[in-house]
């Protein structure tokens, strides 16, 4: 195949046919494939997206085990009877549950639920291992993959029935502990999307109504995506008592008296892949952040026959010299393809930094540093050559936050009615923030006429709203005002 075959660009648009854009973005950068064919809604996670979701998930798992968190691993399978021990659960999930009945040739005594979600696994063993005040707080994660049978279109990272993620467990003393933890985890995950992924998000709770099934409080980051849609980034739940009262999660206090614990379980999936490639990626592939790129450098030296000689061995040490100081650097001395198509092709694939060698830069002692996001090429001297691609890399990551955050900053709107809810939705995309009463009855306006629906609202700390005397009435119902809503179409 000559270069003129390969076809290394991608065709769609990002700001006008978004979705093909991302789909084709998946599949030409080599992240993952569609699964075999009578299983739709399953994909393949290649290499390259694979090493993404490593980097994210030992990233994330530092944080755990910084702050106590031990990991462990529970059956993929949950009995029937254990996942109707929590009503909620069962109502929450039933239609996505995908169930086993039989075995070989023998149908099970019991049906077996495929987990959508392992609460109902994971409680009755933390149930045993709780037996006093000194067992508490107890912390376990589990990194794994869990199934929910959605009919809706596959988009790879987006929505997928087989997905990977965390998903952590805890029991503590009091309601407060608890609340503690469960506000520890969503820094964790803020912090994930914006010192890893260079994506700023929003965070608060979710509206009672859209709270995790028996969960006292649901705590969300949001991340807005290019085209006005938003993606819940990652949640992590106050269950209150309900978990603990249904599987027996008692402790003896201090005085022996019996206290019933109460539980958080908190989650990031590779979601967070889906928001990640969709931000930064552009039409000409792929484009990650340094910090999580499998290679951050690729140096691609240029030569003539004449020359070659003395710029491959430039170009060996300029590496062996990242190499070795723990820079992810590629060098690509393919002698079967021009450098033009060398460029394409790594800009496809996102690496973030490029340095090019020529004869020009070995005579010099120089580098020329092209920056992935924008194209920005710099000349650098090659004494002290580390230094300066460290450099590089943070303005890298620093551009890519930059764009992302001015992305949301223009994209938070007011509202104070129906109409105004709609149209701003319609013509702007992004986050409308309205009065609300609380009621679940006045999202369905909204959530009917366009598909939007109330993705967060402030806490109560950084919600005016809640504050006592104010005025201000729903803006669906014109009853008073409790809360600020964020409305958004989702993905």
């Amino acid at each position: 195949m000559t270069d003129d075959d390969q076809e290394l660009g991608i065709t769609e648009s990002k700001s006008h046919n978004t979705g093909e854009w991302y789909a084709e973005v998946v599949r030409k950068a080599g992240l993952a494939d569609y699964g075999p064919e009578g299983m739709s809604g399953f994909i393949v996670t290649r290499p390259r997206a694979y090493a993404v979701w490593e980097r994210l998930q030992s990233f994330l798992d530092a944080k755990f085990k910084s702050t106590g968190v031990q990991n462990a691993y529970f059956p993929l399978f949950i009995p029937e009877s254990y996942l109707e021990r929590e009503k909620e659960i069962v109502e929450g999930f039933d239609p996505e549950v995908a169930w086993v009945s039989e075995a070989g040739t023998k149908e099970l005594e019991e049906r077996l639920a495929v987990r959508p979600t392992s609460e109902s696994i994971i409680t009755p063993y933390i149930s045993g291992w709780v037996r006093s005040h000194r067992d508490l707080p107890l912390r376990v994660n589990q990194w794994c993959s869990v199934v929910r049978w959605e009919a809706t279109e596959t988009k790879p990272f987006f929505r997928t029935k087989e997905f990977l993620w965390q998903e952590g467990h805890t029991a503590h003393a009091t309601h407060e502990d608890a609340w503690e933890e469960t506000l520890t985890r969503l820094d964790q995950y803020e912090s994930v999307y914006e010192d890893l992924l260079a994506l700023p998000v929003l965070r608060g709770q979710k509206p009672d109504h859209d709270k995790f099934p028996g969960a006292h409080t649901t705590t969300t980051v949001e991340a807005l995506m290019p085209d006005g849609k938003s993606v819940q980034g990652a949640t992590s739940h106050h269950l209150g008592q309900s978990f603990a009262e249904a599987f027996d999660i008692t402790y003896a206090d201090e005085d022996e008296e019996e206290r019933l614990a109460h539980t958080t379980s908190w989650g990031l999936s590779w979601r967070a892949l889906g928001a990640l490639i969709m931000t930064h990626s552009d039409e000409q592939g792929l484009v990650l952040p340094p910090t999580v790129a499998p290679e951050q450098v690729v140096i691609v030296p240029i030569w003539q026959e004449e020359t070659k000689d003395e710029v491959l061995s430039y170009a060996e040490d300029i590496a062996e010299e990242l190499s070795d100081a723990g820079v992810r650097v590629e060098l690509d001395d393919r002698d079967e393809r021009n450098p033009g198509f060398k460029f394409n092709d790594h800009e496809l694939h996102g690496v973030p930094l490029r340095i090019e060698i020529g004869p020009h830069e070995v005579a010099d002692g120089e580098l020329t540093l092209v920056h992935r996001p924008d194209g920005e090429s710099v000349v650098a001297d090659r004494e002290g050559i580390v230094g300066t691609v460290e450099e590089h890399l943070e303005t890298i990551y620093a551009k890519l936050y930059a764009a992302a955050e001015e992305t949301l900053d223009g994209a938070v709107r007011e509202a104070d009615d129906r109409a105004s809810i709609l149209g701003t939705l319609g013509q702007h995309g992004g986050y409308v923030t309205a009065p609300w009463c609380g009621e679940e009855a006045c999202e369905e306006p909204i959530k009917e006429a366009m598909a939007a629906e109330i993705v967060m609202v402030p806490f109560e700390d950084d919600d005016p709203l809640v504050d006592e005397g104010h005025d201000e009435t729903c803006a669906i119902c014109e009853e008073p005002a409790t809360r600020t809503a964020y409305f958004a179409k989702t993905y």
